[in-house]
């Protein structure tokens, strides 16, 4: 058999390895050399082949003379002892285009069974470890491939059902609008109707009086007579034509009424639909570390903030909805781990480590985890958090000890007021009261109440100013004033809840052309965070102050119910329903991969402006607001975080 048929079949007997091993070996005879370097090429159960680089022709004579016999210490990545044996050069091969550089197959003379198995079983692992690895990597991409199918298909089915819910809110507005033209029209004709019948009613009774005049004037009033009988004859083909037309005009209405009700059913369907991916969109973007909740997902400037207001607004949702473990990972964090200045908050942390990430702190916002913790308590029946409250409240109360006039100041370390504060610190000390009924409580409640009457409201035309001292205008604080002080309280002290409300309406409404993210523009009506007029930048809608003012317009129509004022008690609960109509126009899919599309609200319905009130909107077309989300959440369930209910 030829040498190239022997070298065939020892290789043949070997297992080729992507990664070689080191290998110290000596001739140990005929002449014995010093220790030189090798590298497995291959392994087999019977020996090895060895590449070897700068091997001195002497030595590679001896080798190919088949006498040689060597002695072998070959390295195992991750063990401590190399493996030893003896072994005779079976074989030695030149490599072509390279000087000294050869290939030798050795066979083992001498080698432990458990240091071959060792061997072995190493080159095995190392000859299946890429296959593994490559199906491993193959089987892993597969399952990303179905997941991102999956996931593609998941944000797409979120998207086509907010989309069908803008389609079908538009077209039942339509419907609406038609149904307010058909019924001008019937009015109309009724109107007509109603004059000519008055008319035919006129010309019937001087026809009558016609008809007792004397024979002298028989001819003249037998001529008038005719007259008037023809012109009754075409006064009633005139009613009639007119009766025809109120016919169809009812035949009509009726029509767009089915279709109303039809796109009402479905309209019903998809924003339940809607609200419940509106949740599960609050509860994905929940921390499992802090259990805080990204305030804004699609704005980088603040993508892993969590504000302290937003957090008290998601408490109560979750604990609104029983989903009490969730709240409590929320309000833990504050209880437990949160840092403080002195004995406050700070207004932001971040959501993934729980570090602050804006070192103001501010009463506002203290006050609403106060809340939060109240309504939490009042809800699941667990007062583990009442002291959190107290805490709070204790703070709250030293500060307002040091103005003679009861009111709070905006922080520990600013001089300006808060109208909005000082409402929210109004609805925390009642729930305090009514909960614990310490006396405290009340006397701070009747005090900032005080305040409130002498520094924000104008008895004139119902306006609040933004601040003691501030005649600005901002609509969450009249939105507070009706939610948080209440229509029967305001109504008792003065303050006249209709024309608090009616002032928001009347400057705060707008109605602005909307781009939705898909490209889409759409008209929608809403509340603006100040007087259009007061800012150039034109009328923007945030979801979250008109959301509050639903909330508001909700609380006066029960105010009214209870009066017995059904007539205006509806007036306010059809505005209520028409702002959630509004703000169904404005659900986006969420941008963000953790969101999958699931449904939420936008900050404002643009972004990155002045609001009027010393910050912008957050940045991106597509921000997802816990805010904005959150409180159309709370509106559309009736849900007023102002008081305990």
């Amino acid at each position: 058999m030829s040498d190239s048929g022997i070298l065939g079949k020892e290789r043949r007997q070997y297992i080729r390895l992507d990664t070689v091993l080191p290998v110290q070996f000596r001739i140990l005879s005929p002449d014995p050399s010093d220790w030189l370097q090798g590298f497995t090429n291959n392994i087999g159960k019977g020996g090895i082949c060895l590449s070897v680089n700068n091997l001195e022709p002497e030595l590679a004579r001896i080798l190919k003379s088949q006498q040689a016999r060597l002695s072998l210490s070959i390295e195992i990545p991750l063990s401590a002892n190399p493996i030893t044996a003896c072994a005779k050069a079976i074989w030695v091969k030149d490599i072509p285009g390279q000087i000294n550089r050869y290939l030798i197959g050795l066979s083992y003379d001498e080698i432990t069974n458990a240091a071959s198995k060792r061997l072995m079983r190493y080159a095995r692992a190392k000859k299946m470890f890429v296959p593994a690895v490559l199906t491993i990597i193959f089987i892993l991409g597969l399952g990303f491939a179905f997941g991102s199918y999956l996931n593609v298909k998941l944000i797409k089915g979120n998207k086509a059902i907010v989309e069908q819910l803008v389609k079908i809110v538009q077209e039942s507005s339509v419907a609406k609008q038609k149904i307010k033209e058909i019924n001008r029209e019937r009015e109309d004709l009724a109107l007509k109707i109603q004059a000519l019948q008055l008319e035919i009613k006129t010309v019937e009774e001087a026809k009558e009086q016609l008809a007792e005049k004397t024979k002298a004037e028989e001819t003249v009033v037998s001529q008038k007579i005719q007259e008037m009988t023809g012109l009754i004859e075409k006064l009633n083909k005139e009613k009639t034509n007119f009766q025809e037309q109120l016919v169809f005009l009812m035949d009509k209405e009726n029509a767009v009424t089915g279709e109303l009700l039809r796109l009402d059913k479905k309209k019903a369907t998809l924003e339940k639909a809607n609200l419940d991916k509106m949740y599960q969109w609050l509860k994905v973007h929940q921390s499992a570390r802090t259990g805080l909740v990204i305030s804004h997902e699609g704005d980088s400037d603040v993508a892993n903030w969590a504000f302290i207001y937003d957090q008290s607004l998601v408490a109560q949702l979750y604990a609104n909805f029983s989903d009490f473990e969730r709240a409590r990972k929320i309000l833990d964090f504050f209880k437990n781990n949160a840092q403080r200045s002195n004995k406050s908050f700070f207004n932001a942390y971040y959501a993934n480590d729980g570090q602050p990430a804006e070192y103001v702190v501010h009463s506002g916002p203290n006050i609403w985890l106060g809340i939060a913790a109240l309504q939490y308590s009042r809800k699941s029946g667990d007062n583990q958090y009442l002291p959190l409250a107290e805490e709070i409240a204790a703070d709250i109360i030293n500060l307002q000890n040091e103005d003679s006039g009861g009111g709070i100041r905006g922080g520990p370390n600013v001089e300006w007021y808060s109208t909005e504060h000082n409402v929210d610190a109004y609805a925390f000390f009642n729930m305090l009261y009514q909960i614990t009924r310490k006396p405290q409580y009340q006397q701070a409640q009747d005090k900032v109440l005080n305040w409130i009457l002498l520094h924000t409201y104008d008895t004139n035309d119902g306006s609040l100013k933004r601040g003691k001292g501030d005649s600005t205008i901002a609509t969450d604080t009249y939105a507070f004033a009706i939610a948080g002080i209440g229509p029967e309280k305001l109504e008792e002290i003065g303050m006249n809840p209709d024309m608090i409300i009616d002032f928001a309406e009347k400057r705060c409404a707008v109605e602005v052309s909307y781009q939705r993210p898909e490209g889409q523009t759409i008209k929608v009506k809403g509340f603006d965070f100040a007087p259009q007029q007061h800012v150039s930048r034109g009328g923007i809608i945030s979801p979250e102050w008109t959301a509050q003012m639903v909330i508001a317009f909700k609380k006066m129509s029960d105010f009214y119910y209870k009066k017995g004022l059904t007539a205006k008690a509806r007036t306010y609960g059809l505005k209520a329903d028409d702002y959630l109509v509004q703000l169904s126009k404005m659900i986006i899919s969420s941008p963000s991969p953790s969101g999958q599309g699931e449904s939420c609200l936008p900050y404002a319905t643009e972004d990155f402006v002045d609001t009027g009130h010393g910050w912008r909107t957050p940045k991106g077309k597509s921000t997802g607001s816990v805010a904005g989300t959150a409180y159309t959440l709370l509106a559309y369930y009736n849900y007023n975080p102002l008081e305990l209910q």
